[in-house]
């Protein structure tokens, strides 16, 4: 392929295509690189940096940084391990997270993360913020308790459902997401066939009536480890 180009991935050299990035590559050479913000349908965002790896040497965000020829990339070294562990942990002492209760537990993509990192307990200490919900709409709920400000709802509800019903607000720790109305998300343009709550990693935007319907057992997470799918690609490609 004239546009394939080589580079290292954790040792391994491994093939890149024109336009990949870092993230993009690894994941079709059945590497998994964590992350929260990234979607595959979504244009990059590079906020939550659960993403970042070290290329040569300096930390990037793997969702946005290209790919290229002969770069040196660490996604698995201890001292890397230990950056994405604090974010991780970071995210969950920011919020007010209460797992058991929560009904993407399970399907969550942070709790999910904490368990393949090992974390049973944040080392920092809880800043329970406080936060809303509104709950005014008929179909979906917004619980900011529980909101990693990743974006994706924002992005999603602009670029696939050709709607603006989620926007930032704010700045620094009283950044929040906002609706696109005063009366909250019952007065939205929000719809129930929208793809926008559907794209919360966490357990930030849900769907109402549908709450605890997987059985314990039977959820995405409770088998195999996140990312497990992208592993799975090398053990079929026999890396």
């Amino acid at each position: 392929m004239s546009n394939a180009f080589k580079f290292t991935l954790d040792g391994k050299e491994i093939e890149g295509q024109e336009g990949d990035t870092i993230l993009v590559a690894a994941e079709r050479n059945g590497i998994y690189i964590p992350r929260l913000c990234a979607h595959k349908d979504l244009v990059p965002f590079g906020s939550c940096r659960v993403c970042t790896v070290f290329v040569n040497g300096r930390p990037q965000a793997a969702c946005t940084q290209p790919a290229a020829q002969g770069i040196i990339v660490d996604n698995s070294s201890e001292k890397l391990l230990r950056f994405r562990r604090n974010i991780i942990e970071m995210l969950f002492v920011e919020g007010n997270h209460f797992c058991p209760l929560c009904e993407k537990s399970g399907n969550c993509e942070l709790q999910a993360l904490a368990y393949r990192f090992g974390i049973l307990a944040p080392k920092y200490p809880y800043m329970f913020p406080k936060r809303t919900i509104d709950a005014t709409h008929k179909e979906v709920y917004l619980d900011r308790n529980r909101c990693v400000l990743c974006g994706r709802c924002v992005r999603s509800s602009r670029d696939l459902d050709h709607k603006h019903v989620f926007g930032f607000v704010g700045r620094g720790r009283s950044r929040r997401i906002a609706v696109d109305t005063a009366g909250g998300l019952g007065q939205s343009v929000l719809s129930a066939p929208d793809r926008a709550p559907d794209m919360c990693p966490v357990g930030a935007l849900v769907r109402k009536h549908k709450g605890y319907a997987v059985p314990i057992g039977k959820r995405l997470y409770d088998k195999q480890p996140i990312g497990s799918d992208v592993e799975s690609k090398a053990v079929r490609q026999g890396g």
